[in-house]
């Protein structure tokens, strides 16, 4: 584990460089914990993220062998699209078509989260599905905040290249506006 501390902002450099944070968990093959808040006690309450992908799975199966979260209460979130709400016919849907259809989205983002713990051995966390209305960092940092997390855990996807640097993660939009801690956590490299 890598422990770094808070992110400086410095505007022009990270648009195009990225910040230390980034950069180091791009190098690195160990989680990077960035430290936003003063250290006071053991973690309380962990807010951990999944996409349902194989290494998210790998990611939050390694989480219990840093022995950082020991004690602390557990909570997952996936946060899911809606597809036909996003759609340019969705504005002439009628109200009551577009809750049905989100409340049917979020039965089966649970069902699909069910599945996901049970198949990864993450019993014993709190599950928690919350539809993507803006971008998913936004997401992770209002969830994190309305559950009272003072830990957001995020698997990173390893990208590298003109890709990361163009695209961007949802792992960096949370570590540049994160106040609580974030444990960032690569994928396994092959050796």
């Amino acid at each position: 584990l890598l422990v770094i501390g808070p992110h400086r902002r410095q505007v022009l450099r990270d648009v195009f460089i990225g910040t230390t944070a980034e950069r180091t968990i791009r190098s690195v093959t160990c989680p990077v914990l960035m430290v936003n808040a003063t250290p006071a006690a053991r973690y309380r309450h962990v807010l951990q993220t999944t996409d349902l992908s194989d290494g998210s799975r790998d990611a939050l199966r390694r989480l219990p062998a840093l022995g950082i979260t020991e004690q602390a209460k557990n909570s997952l979130l996936y946060v899911f699209d809606a597809p036909a709400l996003r759609l340019t016919f969705s504005g002439s849907m009628p109200r009551d078509d577009q809750q049905n259809n989100l409340d049917d989205e979020k039965r089966d983002a649970a069902r699909d989260l069910a599945k996901f713990v049970v198949s990864s051995g993450l019993g014993g966390c709190h599950q928690v599905v919350r539809y993507e209305s803006t971008a998913p960092q936004h997401e992770i940092l209002k969830s994190a905040k309305a559950e009272k997390a003072d830990l957001i855990v995020l698997s990173t996807h390893g990208r590298s290249g003109v890709g990361k640097l163009m695209i961007g993660s949802v792992t960096e939009q949370v570590l540049r506006s994160s106040t609580v801690d974030v444990l960032a956590i690569p994928p396994l490299r092959s050796r």
